[in-house]
């Protein structure tokens, strides 16, 4: 099989920054203390193949191998993150195989990621279950041990469904900046357990275009409902999270939408292509939904009123936004220019 070239790239968005590359070389180009937090999930060992690349993590011969080529992402993470900050890390156990164990079993991978980040001078905060259906895992995955036939045959080879995990890590020192979180105390009661409920396991980005002819059938994009409640719990609006397993964008995607910047970085170009998709199309659709915002509206012509600012007055026709531009209809008043060559409004 051809090894995919590696190749690097960058989109500048207005509220994020895409690269495309290796982790563990891109990362570097990054300033200490770039990031307020740090939102991921990291290739589960060699359980799934996502690209052709000797650099994919998922590429990884043995879990030594994996940890060994891991430690460089996680040794960055705490170089670019500021002191008393967070890094949330989305992870589950790896199943045993018969055929390469010679067992079915669990091996202890979530374990082995937090004595990976505690050896690099995280300290290790807090491990969050992620409820998971069992009836669509068993769809999914066809695992024995979940299934009817196991039970009613012979019970004993039957298991609960492995759940993930977010294990949760601090870079110590002293927080410079107190994080003013928007989460209500009935919310934070939810949230405080150890075990989190109403992760929509299907709340995920669009994922197919990223999808290449030689994909081993796998790409699995975080939960965004996961991503909110980090974005949410441990950063500020306008803060910078990073991602360094960028995938078609979820993470940057969650913390624009709620009013953060973002950094990210991911090794496949198809994937790193559909986040660029994905971050281009949020920014567009925020910068729509900001551009009237305050005004009122009504009828084919009347008056649109901004925050302390006179009346703008609509006529000849009610006028449709396109992206930033007004479309139709005639503007005037308000403290604004109006361009009705172009229907550009500007302040």
């Amino acid at each position: 099989m051809t090894e995919d070239p590696y190749v690097t790239d960058d989109w500048h968005g207005r509220f994020a920054h895409l690269m495309l590359g290796d982790s563990c070389e891109r990362l570097a180009e990054l300033a200490d203390g770039t990031a307020d937090l740090s939102v991921h999930s990291p290739p589960f060992d060699d359980l799934f193949t996502y690209s052709n690349s000797d650099r994919d993590l998922g590429n990884s011969s043995s879990r030594e191998q994996f940890l060994a080529h891991y430690r460089f992402v996680v040794a960055e993470l705490f170089r670019l993150t500021k002191p008393g900050r967070v890094a949330a890390v989305h992870v589950m156990d790896v199943a045993t195989r018969k055929s390469v164990q010679g067992v079915i079993g669990l091996s202890d991978f979530s374990g082995d990621v937090v004595r990976l980040y505690q050896s690099e001078g995280w300290t290790y905060v807090a491990r969050v279950t992620v409820r998971k259906s069992p009836q669509a895992a068993a769809q999914r995955t066809k695992a024995h041990g979940l299934m009817f036939t196991q039970l009613h045959r012979d019970s004993s080879m039957t298991r609960p469904v492995h759940p993930d995990y977010l294990l949760v890590f601090r870079k110590p020192g002293e927080n410079a900046v107190p994080v003013r979180s928007d989460v209500d105390n009935e919310t934070w009661i939810e949230w405080a357990e150890a075990i989190w409920n109403g992760v929509r396991e299907t709340y995920t980005l669009n994922h197919r275009p990223a999808r290449e002819d030689n994909d081993e059938k796998h790409i699995a994009p975080l939960q965004l409902d996961l991503i909110e409640r980090c974005v949410r719990l441990w950063s500020n609006v306008g803060e910078t999270v990073l991602s360094p397993f960028g995938g078609v964008g979820s993470e940057p995607y969650m913390a624009v939408k709620l009013g953060r910047r973002a950094v990210s970085c991911e090794l496949k170009r198809s994937y790193w292509e559909t986040a660029v998709k994905n971050l281009s199309a949020l920014e567009e659709e925020l910068t729509a939904a900001t551009l009237f915002e305050g005004f009122s509206v009504t009828g084919r012509s009347g008056t649109a009123s901004p925050p302390g600012s006179a009346a703008i007055t609509l006529a000849g026709g009610c006028p449709t936004i396109k992206g930033n531009t007004i479309v139709g209809g005639d503007v005037t008043g308000g403290g604004f220019g109006a361009d009705r060559s172009v229907g550009m409004l500007v302040r």
